[in-house]
């Protein structure tokens, strides 16, 4: 008699949610109604030697977006046209009103200018990380960043953030004068899962949020047991595999901030 091989499969458990995320399929964000992206102008010589003005012609809500956005349209630098762009709205503007961007323009709210040339504990948003990327720091509604100091010996300047950690950009890069509209957005309790589903049909499939220990263990590392629990630490190493890699993912510290460890972190901040 011969011998008989048998292919051995092994058994492996389901793919799970973060990994199903990777693959886009309904976990793609939901951007067909969206007005576009929100940018400064481009940077150009205008800019950088003088100022250009535009007109404020419409503020609209963006689905999906917190902060509101305006189009302002500016006159073609060097043709006989217009440009529109969509911005960011700050907190006060309104339509008619005149934006002025560039070296020369004005401290007064809306208008654009680099970051090195505003006095310290100036109001922005809308900052730009490097020069000439249109806009990445503070959009979200009620956002803002102060201005701390200038370095002009690295030509830098030290702003603080949304989150209250400091970070020292160019000096050149621009922002936007002034707090983010929309602000007190989330002071106002959903309340309903109505609006929580409403407020998430524009936005992707991120709710409602299935907890990993209310599964099976085929489908979340934290699943089974007879009463809902972990049964093992939450931590997981940065090179665990992907079917793995949920709950406090390379932790430096866990647990919360409490008594002088609490003001000992802000103040390193």
């Amino acid at each position: 008699m011969g011998s008989v091989a048998f292919a051995y499969t092994p058994k492996m458990g389901r793919v799970i949610r973060a990994q199903r995320k990777g693959r886009g399929s309904v976990f793609k964000s939901h951007n067909r109604t969206r007005k576009g992206a929100a940018k400064l102008r481009n940077l150009d010589y205008a800019e950088r030697h003088g100022y250009v003005k535009g007109i404020v012609k419409e503020i609209l809500h963006d689905p999906g977006r917190g902060a509101p956005l305006a189009k302002v349209v500016f006159r073609h630098p060097y043709r006989y046209a217009q440009v529109t762009e969509t911005m960011i709205a700050v907190e006060g503007t309104y339509t008619g009103q005149f934006i002025y961007a560039g070296k020369k323009a004005q401290l007064k709210i809306g208008n654009v200018m680099a970051v090195g040339s505003l006095p310290e504990g100036t109001v922005i948003c809308n900052v730009e990380e490097k020069a000439g990327d249109r806009g990445k720091i503070g959009r979200a509604s009620g956002d803002y960043c102060t201005i701390i100091s200038h370095n002009v010996d690295t030509h830098t300047t030290r702003i603080r953030m949304p989150s209250g950690c400091k970070k020292s950009i160019q000096s050149d890069a621009r922002a936007q004068i002034g707090v983010v509209a929309g602000g007190g957005r989330v002071d106002k309790p959903i309340l309903k899962a109505g609006r929580a589903y409403h407020k998430y049909k524009v936005k992707r499939n991120s709710w409602p949020k299935v907890r990993g220990v209310a599964m099976n263990p085929v489908d979340h590392p934290h699943g089974g047991g007879a009463h809902q629990h972990v049964g093992h630490a939450t931590t997981v190493k940065r090179d665990s595999p992907p079917g793995k890699k949920v709950g406090l993912i390379a932790a430096r510290r866990t647990g919360r901030l409490r008594g002088g460890q609490g003001v000992l972190a802000k103040s390193k901040e």
